[in-house]
């Protein structure tokens, strides 16, 4: 009877170790994700106030009077930059976190896990963000 009750709590005790690193691991990527959603918010924010910037300038503009000079100056369409960080990157980092965290959890050999995990994940996510990059407008084919 000793015996068969110091396996079962010797079986649960590993088991504990197991869901607690599980549990870390989820905890360590939900972070990293809400770190991301942080970070893209932020740059929403910046490009609203440089939008809202540009406009005041414009308008300040269109204010004031147009003197006149002796020669027209040839107005060019430039494009905007491009700042931030692509969708392709995006997809390429979280991709990989997820994969790697995936991998821990799937194979028990943890680095190999990891490491195979990591690169399916971020293949596949690079491969759908340049998909969105391309539907945007931000990358030509």
């Amino acid at each position: 009877m000793i015996l068969a009750f110091t396996a079962i709590v010797a079986g649960c005790n590993s088991n504990a170790n197991v869901n607690a690193k599980i549990d870390q691991d989820s905890i360590r990527m939900a972070q990293q994700l809400d770190s991301f959603k942080k970070a893209e918010l932020a740059e929403k924010e910046k490009r609203i106030a440089e939008e809202a910037a540009a406009a005041a300038v414009a308008r300040e503009k269109a204010n004031t009077p147009v003197q006149s000079s002796s020669y027209e100056s040839s107005s060019s369409t430039t494009t905007p930059e491009k700042k931030g960080w692509s969708s392709a990157a995006k997809g390429a980092v979280i991709g990989g976190v997820i994969g790697a965290g995936t991998g821990v959890i799937v194979d028990k050999k943890d680095g190999r896990g990891a490491a195979i995990g990591g690169v399916l994940g971020a293949g596949t996510g690079y491969v759908i963000g340049r998909e969105q990059d391309k539907k945007s407008g931000r990358v030509n084919q």
